[in-house]
């Protein structure tokens, strides 16, 4: 099966979905990732805290560590939005990979770039037959997000633990607080299904 997950930052999807896409790739399926924006970005007094730079060279190694072909967008941060240029862009790769399965942002997502990848990714991968929606932050939202398919990824953890951390720029940042929520939001999930860490996923549409 060729896989495609879609994201709008580098960082993105090793949070959202890394250990499922972990798992695709021990499994033998082909596995892509698109990230939209270039990523880096400045403060409110104008100060780069991430070059682009930096960003692609921290999503590249990220993606070594899951096995995963990167390809990369060229929009900028905060300026990404719904439009032709992004739709052909993400169809493109759908049609040229012949994918059968897509990993995507969360619409109910408040953050203003993952909500214009969502509303394209919905719209160009609409012949997709399985979707995914995958939560990448903790950012509330006045919609609820409602998980109901569930991936084990209790033997892909320490993947995606370690493609998040290959973000060193990020968790220098944050404190590596991104690395503690997603470990306690695995060992939730999992407890939910009887294992010991899980990724929770919000299904568009899943054709058997």
């Amino acid at each position: 099966m060729n896989v495609l997950a879609i994201g709008a930052h580098f960082d993105d999807i090793e949070l959202g979905c890394g250990g499922a896409l972990s798992k695709h790739v021990a499994d033998g399926d082909n596995v892509y990732a698109y990230v939209a924006t270039r990523s880096g970005f400045k403060n409110c007094q104008n100060i780069v805290v991430r070059s682009n730079e930096t960003a692609a060279k921290e999503g590249e190694k990220a993606m070594d560590i899951l096995g995963v072909e990167l390809i990369k967008g060229r929009f900028n941060t905060l300026e990404v939005e719904f439009t032709d240029d992004l739709n052909l862009e993400i169809l493109k790769i759908v049609e040229e990979k012949n994918i059968g399965l897509v990993y995507l942002h969360w619409m109910g997502d408040i953050h203003h770039d993952h909500q214009a990848v969502a509303r394209a990714s919905l719209h160009s991968c609409r012949h997709v037959p399985r979707q995914l929606m995958y939560r990448s932050n903790w950012y509330q939202s006045n919609l609820e997000f409602r998980g109901n398919f569930y991936i084990d990824i209790t033997d892909f953890w320490e993947k995606k633990k370690k493609s998040i951390e290959a973000h060193e720029s990020e968790m220098e940042r944050t404190g590596r607080k991104w690395i503690d929520f997603f470990y306690n939001e695995a060992k939730n999930a999992g407890q939910r299904i009887g294992v010991d860490k899980a990724e929770v996923y919000e299904v568009v549409k899943w054709l058997v």
